[in-house]
């Protein structure tokens, strides 16, 4: 049976005061288990955006908790949650965020580097052949078409095999083609690996693909189908 890799209870998050004050998530709660496949979906201004964003420990919750892989991420000091987003969460964005001055090859594997280790030569070679990299590994992000962009992206998020893969919209800046292909590739992934992704989407197609669907509204969870497709209530 697989264990939770993923536990958030009653996650708020408030910005602002007063009349100004903004409530973008409001009492979260679910689990994911290891090896699910994931879509957040709802309309803009939902809270789905802040939710990816604590996930991924680029922000902090008012209040409640995120325990990623047994860990509370609200209880690290900054240095630490740095470290720990760096090895335990892949983060996948709409727009890329590739160094530009960086190759290919050095794109994908600045995460290890930037930990103070040596890339694995055996993974780097099975992501490059996986993602059809091959030969595009001395070649800058400029020189790259936006889904070959998306790939480098999704294999560096993949380099330290992360407990969690987020993706935020990863498929917003692409035609139909490109944007089946990366889905597809991120099933392999999920598939192959039992690699859990969490993918946050305004596109129906990748939403029914997934495993489950969380619909946000209003900062709260108002649909979970679960595992099976089944809705919680």
């Amino acid at each position: 049976m697989n264990m939770n890799i993923l536990e958030i209870r009653n996650l708020c998050k408030v910005y602002g005061q007063g009349e100004t004050r903004v409530d973008a998530l409001k009492n979260v709660s679910f689990d994911v288990e290891q090896g699910e496949f994931v879509a957040i979906v709802g309309p803009s201004g939902s809270g789905k955006s802040t939710l990816l964003h604590i996930l991924g420990g680029v922000d902090v919750p008012t209040s409640g908790t995120c325990n990623i892989a047994g860990t509370d991420i609200g209880k690290l000091d900054e240095t630490k949650l740095a470290i720990f987003r760096r090895r335990n969460i892949g983060l996948i964005y709409q727009f890329y965020n590739l160094i530009p001055i960086l190759n290919v090859e050095e794109n994908l594997t600045l995460p290890i580097l930037l930990d103070g280790k040596k890339p694995d030569k055996a993974l780097l070679n099975d992501l490059v052949e996986k993602l059809g990299l091959k030969s595009r590994l001395s070649h800058l992000p400029n020189q790259l078409s936006g889904g070959q962009q998306q790939r480098v992206s999704i294999g560096r998020a993949l380099m330290n095999h992360p407990a969690l893969l987020l993706a935020d919209e990863p498929t917003g800046n692409l035609d139909s083609e490109n944007s089946k292909e990366i889905i597809s590739l991120l099933r392999k992934f999920n598939k192959e690996n039992n690699q859990t992704v969490i993918i946050i989407t305004h596109d129906e197609r990748i939403a029914l693909s997934a495993d489950r669907v969380i619909t946000i509204e209003d900062g709260q969870i108002t649909r979970d189908s679960g595992k099976a497709g089944v809705i919680a209530s």
